[in-house]
């Protein structure tokens, strides 16, 4: 065969070889199109739906905190200020602005455009300051769901009456207070401050908030140090032989276990045996932090492994002990990479729900947990449970607690990138 058949082939095998790496670049940036595509339906999708709940309808009203309804005998007594009639106190104020309203179901309907929590703003309003009985102020209060929905554009005032929740009257109520310039879309600050409700403008994400907080640091509190001591001796102390093996094999299928089955694992234990209360943030935290011990463990033995052999055998030969070199040494070099893999195992556990839910934390809660006994919800519940409901109104709820938490897992992701990129060595 002479030289020139030779480069022929040669560069017809080159011409393949180039063809073939062209093509499979041009698979992997159309894989990378097509994820950037769908996150961006994904996250216009949220948004779209979401962002609506940041804000909520409210009415400004001049209301008489008369001492007839709030406390008739003069008392001053906290106790019987707290059951004075509230109510009667916003509804008073609203009918004076439809001075021609007069017969009981055009009343009813009027009040039905308030929120049920216009009341309860007012009470504890007066509850922390009670020289205010007896004055009158301008307060901005709640509207109903429906009439937010309505503003909102989310109701097509085109349908028959029947077909939707709000009245003709109702429409027409809203259009006279609209002329009024007394509504106005406000910062929806009960969706940070509240607790759980049945009134979707009523309800809140604090309660999930604070029983998520409270679930990490009981997670990371047992599944961090456990797996980082369980990493340290299984990479460092323990012999090699099959029982070890054993070990480490189920702990790498550990890791890869349903989530569902540590819930149920939970329940078992934690609940049925023990006698934990159910839906308490400390039974979740026990149940997360088994799930994330795993991962804890895997991600901790591979940064030991990451240090260079020399740091181990410098430090032997210059006297230190076992116990030193791992300590001041290795470990100390070895923590960026500990901690990355342990914010990342958080974030999973963050995001979880499905262990959570056989731990009964799918119950109804209206009140904010203020320890970790308390009956609590957490943030992927709150949104199951808001999914779950057929008001409009919780619809944008749940497209909302959706952002926040994906805002967590963000910051839990980049405070990782940040943590390695900064105590990351380059051997």
């Amino acid at each position: 065969m002479n030289k020139s058949s030779i480069t022929e082939i040669v560069n017809k095998n080159l011409k393949t070889r180039y063809k073939k790496e062209a093509r499979f670049q041009r698979y992997g940036q159309f894989s990378i199109f097509v994820a950037i595509i769908f996150l961006v339906i994904f996250f216009t999708s949220i948004i779209s739906k979401g962002y609506t709940a940041f804000n909520q309808a409210e009415i400004r009203l001049n209301v008489n905190l008369d001492y007839e309804y709030i406390d008739p005998d003069r008392t001053g007594n906290i106790e019987e200020i707290r059951y004075g009639d509230f109510d009667g106190i916003v509804y008073e104020a609203f009918y004076k602005l439809f001075p021609k309203v007069k017969s009981r179901a055009d009343k009813r309907e009027l009040r039905e455009l308030l929120s049920s929590g216009a009341g309860i703003k007012i009470q504890r309003l007066v509850i922390e300051d009670i020289s205010l009985i007896g004055s009158q102020i301008d307060l901005w209060l709640p509207l109903d769901d429906e009439v937010d929905m309505l503003l909102k554009g989310n109701i097509d005032v085109d349908l028959p009456e029947s077909s939707r929740r709000i009245s003709d009257s109702q429409i027409n109520f809203i259009k006279q207070l609209q002329e009024q310039k007394i509504i106005e879309n406000k910062f929806n600050t009960t969706l940070f401050t509240s607790g759980d409700s049945r009134e979707s403008e009523q309800a809140g994400i604090l309660g999930a908030l604070v029983g998520s907080a409270l679930m990490l640091s009981i997670t990371f509190m047992i599944a961090f140090p456990l797996g980082v001591a369980a990493a340290i001796y299984l990479e460092e102390f323990a012999p090699k032989n099959r029982f070890i093996d054993f070990i480490e094999v189920n702990i790498n299928n550990l890791a890869a276990v349903p989530s569902i089955i540590y819930g149920l694992l939970g329940l078992a234990v934690f609940i049925n045996y023990l006698g934990m209360p159910r839906s308490a943030p400390l039974v979740g935290g026990l149940v997360l932090a088994l799930m994330t011990f795993p991962v804890v463990i895997i991600a901790s033995r591979a940064s030991l492994q990451s240090v260079p052999p020399s740091i181990r055998d410098a430090a032997l030969g210059v006297g230190a002990s076992k116990i030193q070199t791992i300590f001041d040494h290795i470990l100390p070099l070895a923590l960026p990479g500990i901690l990355t893999g342990s914010i990342i195992g958080m974030a999973r556990a963050l995001g979880e729900s499905a262990p959570l839910i056989m731990i009964g934390m799918v119950a109804f809660v209206v009140d904010i947990p203020s320890s970790p006994l308390d009956s609590s919800a957490a943030l992927p519940v709150q949104v199951y449970l808001w999914a779950d409901s057929p008001e409009r109104g919780f619809v944008e709820k749940t497209s909302a607690a959706i952002m926040v938490l994906l805002t967590f897992l963000l910051l839990m992701n980049s405070l990782a990138i940040w943590l390695r990129n900064k105590y990351e060595i380059k051997w």
